[in-house]
C-alpha cells in the first residue's frame, strides 16, 4: 500500500514540530555546565524518561520485534540484567560522581589515577561510541527506504540511504547544537511519548487485523513457543540464556550506565545524588515494559504473517515491522508509526552528539587550553557537535554492509565496555591499583574482547563480563608487580563536595 500524502504530512509535521520545540532552549547557555548539564535543573522523572529514550534507538524498535518474530521472548533475560546493573550503578558509581563538580565520567578516572588514563578512557569512549552510533543511525535508512519507496522511486538504495540519514542527522543537529542538554532531555521526553504511543497503536492495530483478535494471537504464538522467556542452559554459544542475560546484562548496564558518558551525563544533570538514583532505577522499570511491548509486536506479526503470508519473503528480520507499518496499516496511522520510529532515532542521536561533544571539549580541549574562556568553550562545544554529526553520517553509510543492526551495535559497544568497566572498578574498589597497571589491564581487556568478537563464537552478552574481569585482574596484578615511586591518589580529595 505504501505511504500517501496524509502519512507524509504527519511525518513532516513531526520532524518540523520536534525541531522547533528543541529550538525553544536556544541561547540560554553561558557555561559548560549550562550547556552539558542543563545547570542541574532537570527533575528526576524527565531524566528517567530521557535515559530510556537515549538507550532506545531505531534499531531497537525494528530489531527487537524481529527477535520475537524469528525466535521468542528470551531477550527479556538480558533486560532483567539491565535492572540488576542499574542497582549496582546506583550504589557503586553515582555516589562517586556526586563528589566533586564533574561534567564527564572520565574526570573521575583522572581524580583516581591521572591524566593519561583519563585520556585513554575518554578516547576509547569517543571511538567506540561513534562506531556504535553509526550503526544506530543507519537503522534510520532501513525504515525510510521501506517507508518512502514511492517518494524515492527513481533513486538507488544508496541514494535513498544518504537522503534518509542526512534528513534525520541535520534536523537533530539543529536543536542539539542550539539547546544543549536541556533541549536534548526535554525533546527526549516528547519523543519517548511519541514512539511509545505509536507502538501501542501498532499493538491494537495488529490485534484487529488478525481474525479472532488476541485469542488467535495467543493460541498461535503460544503453540509456536513465541512467549518462551527463560533458557537455563549453560551453552556459551547461545546469545540469550538466563545466565548470559542476568550476568551479562548486569555487567553491560553497569558499564553503559556507569562509565559511558552518554548516560552518565544525564545522571550528572540531576538536581542531587538522590534524584539521580531515582531516575536510574525507575528507568529500569520503564525499559522492561518497553522491551516487552516490542517483543509482543514481533510475536503478533509472526501470527499475522502466518495467516497472511507476505508477497516477498523477508530477507532480514529488521525490515518486518517497517514493512507491516507501510503496507498494512491505515493511512495516517502509518505516518504516526514512521514518526515514532524516527523519534527514537533522533533522541538517541541527540544523546550521542551531546555526549561526544562534552567528552571532546571537557576531557581534551579544556586540558590543552586551560586559559580559554567559558564563552569560547561553549562556542567550540557547538562546533564539536557539528563535527561529530558529520562523522556519524559517514559511519552510518559504512554500516550499510553490516549484519543485524541491533546485535552489531551491541557488539561494538560491549567490546569497549569490558575494559572501561574494569578500569572504573579498579578505581572505585581498590586503593593499590596504579595508573600504569590499570592501563596495562585496560589494554589486555580490550584486546581480549576483540579476540572474542572476531575469532570465537562467544556471543556479545558475555563480552563485558570477560573483558572487565580480565581488565581488573591484569590491572590489579600489574599494579602489584610494578614498583611505584609514589602512593596512589586518594579517590576523593579532602574538602571536595558537591
Amino acid at each position: 500500500m505504501g505511504l500517501n500524502t496524509l502519512d507524509l504530512v504527519v511525518v513532516v509535521a513531526y520532524l518540523v514540530g520536534v525541531t522547533l520545540f528543541g529550538l525553544r532552549f536556544r541561547g540560554k547557555q553561558r557555561t559548560l555546565k549550562d550547556y552539558f548539564l542543563a545547570d542541574n535543573t532537570i527533575p528526576w522523572w524527565a531524566i528517567s524518561l530521557s535515559i530510556v529514550a537515549a538507550e532506545t534507538s531505531t534499531l531497537t524498535i525494528i530489531s527487537v520485534p524481529g527477535l520475537a518474530y524469528e525466535k521468542d521472548f528470551r531477550f527479556l533475560q538480558l533486560v532483567i540484567g539491565y535492572i540488576v546493573g542499574r542497582i549496582i550503578v546506583s550504589f557503586v558509581f553515582i555516589p562517586q560522581y556526586f563528589r566533586g563538580e564533574l561534567v564527564t565520567a572520565y574526570q573521575l578516572i583522572q581524580r583516581r589515577f591521572g591524566e593519561r588514563l583519563r585520556s585513554l578512557t575518554a578516547g576509547l569512549f569517543l571511538v567506540t561510541r561513534a562506531a556504535a552510533e553509526g550503526v544506530r543511525v543507519f537503522a534510520v535508512a532501513i525504515v525510510v527506504r521501506v517507508a518512502l519507496a514511492g517518494v524515492f522511486a527513481g533513486l538507488s538504495d544508496y541514494s535513498r540511504d544518504v537522503a534518509a540519514i542526512a534528513i534525520v542527522t541535520v534536523l537533530t543537529l539543529v536543536y542539539t547544537f542550539e539547546g544543549g542538554m536541556a533541549a536534548v532531555i526535554w525533546t527526549d521526553v516528547i519523543q519517548l511519548a511519541i514512539y511509545l504511543a505509536g507502538t501501542l497503536v501498532a499493538v491494537f492495530a495488529i490485534s484487529h487485523l488478525v481474525p479472532g483478535g488476541w485469542g488467535t494471537i495467543r493460541t498461535f504464538a503460544g503453540d509456536a513457543g513465541k512467549f518462551r522467556m527463560f533458557d537455563t542452559s549453560w551453552d556459551l554459544s547461545s546469545t540469550y540464556t538466563l545466565w548470559s542475560g542476568v550476568i551479562g546484562g548486569a555487567f553491560l548496564t553497569t558499564a553503559s550506565h556507569g562509565t559511558d558518558q552518554l548516560i552518565v551525563q544525564r545522571l550528572l544533570s540531576a538536581r542531587s545524588e538522590r534524584q539521580a538514583k531515582m531516575a536510574l532505577l525507575s528507568s529500569g522499570v520503564a525499559v522492561f515494559f518497553q522491551f516487552s511491548l516490542f517483543l509482543l509486536i514481533g510475536a503478533m506479526l509472526f501470527v499475522f504473517y502466518k495467516l497472511f503470508p507476505p508477497l516477498v519473503v523477508f530477507t532480514r528480520t529488521d525490515t518486518i515491522f517497517p514493512t507491516f507499518v507501510v503496507s498494512r496499516l491505515p493511512h495516517g496511522i502509518s505516518g504516526l508509526l514512521i514518526s515514532a520510529i524516527l523519534a527514537a532515532a533522533m533522541s538517541n542521536l541527540s544523546a550521542a552528539l551531546n555526549s561526544l561533544s562534552s567528552t571532546t571539549i571537557v576531557d581534551f580541549y579544556s586540558r590543552i587550553a586551560p586559559q580559554s574562556t567559558e564563552e569560547r568553550r561553549v562556542r567550540l562545544s557547538r562546533v564539536a557537535t557539528i563535527g561529530w554529526g558529520v562523522l556519524l553520517f559517514g559511519l552510518a553509510l559504512l554500516a550499510r554492509h553490516g549484519g543485524k543492526v541491533l546485535e552489531m551495535g551491541l557488539s561494538i559497544a560491549s567490546v569497549a565496555y569490558g575494559s572501561l568497566l574494569g578500569v572504573f572498578l579498579l578505581g572505585v574498589l581498590t586503593r593499590s591499583a596504579s595508573e600504569r597497571g590499570a592501563m596495562i589491564g585496560m589494554s589486555v581487556g580490550f584486546v581480549f574482547n576483540l579476540y572474542l568478537w572476531f575469532f570465537t563464537g562467544v556471543p556479545f552478552t558475555w563480552y563485558v563480563v570477560f573483558g572487565s574481569i580480565a581488565t581488573f585482574l591484569v590491572g590489579y596484578s600489574a599494579s602489584w608487580l610494578i614498583s611505584r615511586t609514589s602512593p596512589p591518589q586518594q579517590l576523593v580529595q579532602p574538602g571536595q563536595g558537591r
